[in-house]
């Protein structure tokens, strides 16, 4: 039988307890990954211990308290706060969201357990290496194609061919989606994965856009678009609500169709 482990120094052991607030009553326990390239070490979960009454009710807030009071070395990424940009996208509680719009409170249990997102290459602590994610988004060619003149103003659109594209272009390209699909873990280096293929699909059913031959034509590929087997983590992990299973649906609808 073979037996499969993994390498002596991927294996994340337990990390330093940190001291509690001083004086504080109401306190929440983070459990955070950690993980430094420079120092040689294994990653490690560090324990920290929040005062909930002097901080603010998102998982985000803990972090920021943790990193201004506690532990200034806690590297994460974070920007808008308002679920909008998309960077402070983590694993929490075992969940993909942003732990921007994730209440603390929400998280079940005593214990908020914060990882990176999974199966992506960790620059340090909770950030990830999102180089490949992106490369892949640039591929779709994420912006309008046309062929005819310009016109003088602006391309017009109906507004029922405005609607089509509602629960699309909100994604916010977080990689949650992405990031807890198991054939993307798999397969990241060939497979799209749904947010770049729910992107794709933005600009396909876009009624201005006049290059719907050729971005099928980008799409058809035994990997880059059909290793989706419809397991649906990504539209359970979205945390805008969004459904790229259906759009990947949707795709596959068109490939059929132009072929008959």
């Amino acid at each position: 039988m073979v037996q499969l482990t993994l390498p002596r120094n991927s294996q994340v052991t337990e990390g330093k307890v940190w001291e509690k607030p001083a004086g504080a009553t109401n306190l929440r326990e983070y459990r955070i990954y950690r993980w430094n390239p420079d120092d040689g070490r294994n990653p490690r979960v560090d324990t920290y211990f929040v005062d909930m009454d002097d901080c603010g009710p998102m998982v985000l807030d803990g972090l920021i308290y943790i990193k201004n009071k506690i532990d200034p070395t806690l590297t994460f990424r974070r920007s808008c706060r308002e679920g909008i940009c998309g960077s402070c996208a983590m694993n929490i509680d075992g969940t993909n969201t942003l732990a921007c719009t994730k209440g603390a409170e929400e998280v079940a249990g005593d214990v908020v357990k914060i990882y990176p997102l999974p199966h992506m290459p960790v620059v340090k602590d909770l950030v990830p290496d999102l180089t490949r994610f992106y490369a892949q988004h640039r591929s779709i060619e994420p912006w309008l194609k046309t062929v005819s003149p310009a016109p003088e103003k602006e391309w017009r659109q109906s507004h029922e061919d405005r609607a089509k594209l509602d629960g699309l272009y909100e994604c916010i390209l977080c990689a949650c989606c992405s990031t807890s699909c198991p054939s993307y873990w798999w397969n990241g280096d060939r497979y799209l994965g749904p947010a770049i293929l729910l992107q794709a699909y933005r600009w396909l059913i876009d009624s201005r856009d006049e290059a719907t031959g050729e971005r099928l034509d980008n799409l058809e590929d035994p990997f880059r678009l059909y290793r989706c087997h419809t397991i649906m983590n990504c539209s359970q992990a979205c945390p805008k609500g969004l459904n790229p299973a259906k759009a990947i649906a949707e795709i596959k609808k068109m490939m059929v169709e132009r072929r008959v």
